[in-house]
C-alpha cells in the first residue's frame, strides 16, 4: 500500500524518538536524568485546577471554533498590558502551539514554496512546513558564534523566488537566543520589503534572563499584515497538559482563512480552555519566582558544562534550552549508548540529539539539546553523568 511522499519525508521527534530505550533502560533498573522534552517541573498555577473543580455544567459541550469568548477576552487583556491591542476577531484557540503553527503553515504555505527558518530550530517545525508542501530554506547559525542570525544581508540572502515566509522562534527554541526590539524591527522589515508572512512564535516570552523587558513583534506597530503570533499556555504556566494555544494576527483574511481549519476541526477542548482561562489570572509574581527559578538553573547547567573538555556552549539568554557541542563522534550513537551500555551508580541521562534540529544535511550531528527543566541538584547529577559518559564513550 502506498503512503503520502509528504508523510513518507518526516522524521520522528528527536525528543522522544529514544523512548523506547529509555523504557528498556528503566526496566533494567537505570533512573534516567531526562533533558530531553520541554517539561517544567515547575507547580502549574493552582487557579487551573480550581477552574476545573468548579466546572458544574450539566453537559461538556462542544466549544465555538474560533474558542470560547472569555478566554480570548483573557489574551486581549494579557496582549494589551504588554502593549499590544488586539481585539477578539484577531485570536483563535488552538490545541495548543503546535495546532496553531500546522494552521499557519496550511494556510500560508503551497507545494514548492519555500520557509526561511534560522536552523538550528524545533524539528516539528519540519513536520508542518513538509505536510504543507513546502519546504525550509535554513539560515545557517554556529555553536561558536551562539547561533546568532540577526543580519539583514544574511537573511535577504536567503530569499529566492519561492520565499512565502519567515519563520522566527524568540526567545529560542533550542538555541535559547534573544532578539532585541532593533533586530526585530529589521526583520519584520525585511518580510514587509518583501511581500512576505512573518510567523513568530513567541511562547517563551516570559523567559528572559538579563532583564530585558518582554518583547513581541507585535508591539513594532507596522506591519500587521504580514505578522502572525504563536501563543500557548504549556510553557509561560507550566502546563503543557492543557493543550491550549492561539493564533494571532490582524490579517482579517488570513484569520478568515485559519477559521476555516479551526471549523473543520470542530473545536478544542471546552474544559482545557476554562482551565486555561483562570491561568490568565495569575499576577506578576508568578512569573519573576518562575524566571528567576530558570535563571538559576540554567546558570547551573552553563557552570557544569564550561567544566567538561573540549565542549562548545554559549550561555543561553532565554526559555529553558541550550545547544552544545560535544567531542563526540555522532551524538545520537551516543545517546543510544548511555541508555544501553552506560550508568554511574545505577544513573544515565537523557537528552536531544542535534542533527534533527537542521535542515542542512550533515550539520549538527555531534549537537545536542539540554532542556534545563530539572532542580539544580538533578541538573548538576545530570552534566556529571554527561561528562563521565563522553570520556567512557571516547575512551571504548
Amino acid at each position: 500500500m502506498k503512503f503520502s511522499d509528504k508523510i513518507s519525508r518526516c522524521g520522528q521527534s528527536p525528543m522522544r524518538k529514544f523512548h523506547p530505550y529509555a523504557v528498556a533502560a528503566a526496566a533494567a533498573g537505570k533512573k534516567i536524568y531526562h533533558l530531553n522534552i520541554g517539561q517544567p517541573d515547575i507547580r502549574t498555577p493552582q487557579a487551573l485546577f480550581d477552574a476545573i473543580h468548579s466546572f458544574s455544567d450539566p453537559v461538556l459541550a462542544y466549544a465555538p471554533s474560533p474558542g470560547r469568548p472569555e478566554l480570548i477576552d483573557a489574551i486581549c487583556a494579557y496582549y494589551d498590558r504588554i502593549g499590544v491591542p488586539l481585539a477578539p476577531e484577531h485570536v483563535l484557540i488552538t490545541t495548543g502551539g503546535s495546532e496553531a503553527l500546522q494552521i499557519a503553515a496550511n494556510c500560508i504555505l503551497d507545494d514548492g514554496d519555500e520557509i526561511i527558518i534560522p536552523e538550528p530550530f524545533y524539528p516539528n517545525y519540519n513536520t508542518y512546513v513538509t505536510i504543507s508542501g513546502a519546504s525550509i530554506h535554513p539560515m545557517h547559525t554556529t555553536p561558536e558564534s551562539g547561533y546568532f542570525f540577526a543580519d539583514r544581508a544574511r537573511l535577504e540572502a536567503c530569499i529566492t523566488p519561492n520565499t512565502r515566509a519567515i519563520l522566527i522562534t524568540n526567545p529560542g527554541n533550542p538555541t535559547g537566543t534573544c532578539l532585541t526590539a532593533e533586530q526585530e524591527r529589521m526583520i519584520l522589515e525585511v518580510a514587509v520589503e518583501h511581500d512576505l508572512f512573518l510567523i513568530a512564535d513567541e511562547v517563551y516570552r516570559e523567559f528572559t534572563y538579563e532583564g530585558e523587558p518582554l518583547h513581541s513583534f507585535a508591539q513594532l506597530g507596522f506591519g500587521e499584515d504580514h505578522l502572525i503570533l504563536i501563543d500557548s499556555v504549556s510553557k509561560r504556566f507550566s502546563a503543557c497538559g492543557a493543550r491550549i494555544g492561539c493564533l494571532i494576527s490582524r490579517n482579517s483574511a488570513f484569520i478568515a482563512h485559519a477559521l476555516k481549519l479551526c471549523q473543520a476541526r470542530l473545536s478544542a477542548a471546552t474544559l482545557d480552555q476554562i482551565a486555561a482561562t483562570a491561568l490568565y489570572s495569575v499576577g506578576p509574581e508568578y512569573f519573576d519566582s518562575v524566571r528567576e527559578e530558570y535563571k538559576r538553573r540554567r546558570n547551573t547547567v552553563v557552570r557544569k558544562l564550561r567544566e567538561i573538555p573540549g565542549v562548545v556552549c554559549q550561555c543561553p539568554r532565554g526559555a529553558f534550552y541550550m545547544m552544545a557541542s560535544l567531542p563526540v563522534d555522532d551524538a545520537e550513537s551516543f545517546q543510544k549508548w548511555l541508555l544501553e551500555s552506560f550508568d554511574d551508580h545505577g544513573d544515565t541521562v537523557m537528552f536531544s540529539a542535534g542533527e534533527p534540529f537542521y535542515a542542512t544535511p550533515g550539520k549538527g550531528k555531534n549537537e545536542i539539546r539540554i532542556a534545563y527543566v530539572l532542580n539544580e541538584t538533578d541538573l548538576a547529577r545530570a552534566m556529571d553523568l554527561l561528562r563521565l559518559g563522553i570520556e567512557r564513550y571516547n575512551n571504548r
